[in-house]
């Protein structure tokens, strides 16, 4: 990349990446009950707050603007450094190892993959661990700041495109494609195309074939975890024998 280009993509890297106000409806899951619901493989999905979140929410038509991959638990073993337990595509510093305290005081969401083993997990992490040093596709860093002074019309079907501009380099990777192209390496779907072939028979005339097409790991943004038929949605609230009959409200009165 041009020196230049290189220059003022992370200059805008630094301003997008400035934490601003944002009032959420969604409460913040306490991180003790966040990490106990959590299994090697999960993906978290994060409602950011910083300028570029603001550029992606839009870009997407979603609450969520970025996402984690979760590897274990802290000590594990797995990663450097024994208090990180998640890798995540940073803007400023690329692809890297994060512990609980980025996810503490935002609204979180677990999405979970249905039906993997322990080798298949291992796969998925394995292959996320070598993207560890890769740079957050600077391109697309500019692509983004288009949208945000003025936010522009853009097409509902022209905006997730939007976030697929860029450099296309492999070592330049994005949060959602990063961990799109983790589950993509064992072949396991995030929210594939789907075609219905027929295939009818003598014994089944109505019979049809459906056929998933992969997409291209530029075009995954991070609501396609939430929105994906393969991943379970975790509530931590509800993994504790949750019970509403315990709970306190506060009466018409004022007392409890």
């Amino acid at each position: 990349m041009n020196p230049l280009f290189e220059k003022i993509g992370r200059a805008l890297a630094g301003f997008l990446s400035r934490e601003r106000h944002v009032h959420s409806a969604a409460p913040v899951t306490p991180p003790d009950q966040l990490v106990k619901s959590l299994v090697p493989g999960d993906v978290v999905l994060v409602e950011g707050s910083s300028q570029v979140s603001a550029a992606i929410k839009y870009l997407t038509q979603s609450t969520w603007s970025h996402a984690a991959l979760y590897v274990g638990p802290p000590g594990s073993g797995l990663l450097v450094d024994p208090s990180h337990c998640f890798i995540e595509a940073d803007l400023v510093s690329g692809v890297r190892t994060v512990g609980i305290e980025p996810f503490m005081t935002v609204p979180t969401r677990i999405c979970r993959p249905v039906g993997l083993g322990a080798a298949d997990r291992r796969a998925i992490i394995d292959f996320a661990l070598r993207q560890l040093g890769h740079r957050y596709d600077l391109r697309n860093i500019v692509d983004l700041a288009r949208y945000l002074l003025p936010t522009p019309p853009v097409p509902t079907k022209w905006r997730r495109r939007m976030i697929a501009l860029g450099s296309g380099d492999p070592t330049r990777a994005i949060c959602s494609t990063l961990i799109a192209q983790a589950f993509q390496s064992i072949n396991y779907p995030v929210l594939p195309t789907v075609e219905h072939r027929a295939a009818a028979t003598q014994q089944c005339p109505d019979c049809v074939d459906e056929v998933l097409h992969i997409r291209h790991y530029s075009l995954f943004v991070p609501r396609d975890f939430d929105l994906s038929p393969y991943f379970e949605i975790i509530k931590p609230a509800l993994e504790e024998n949750f019970d509403y009959r315990v709970l306190h409200w506060q009466a018409e009165g004022g007392a409890p």
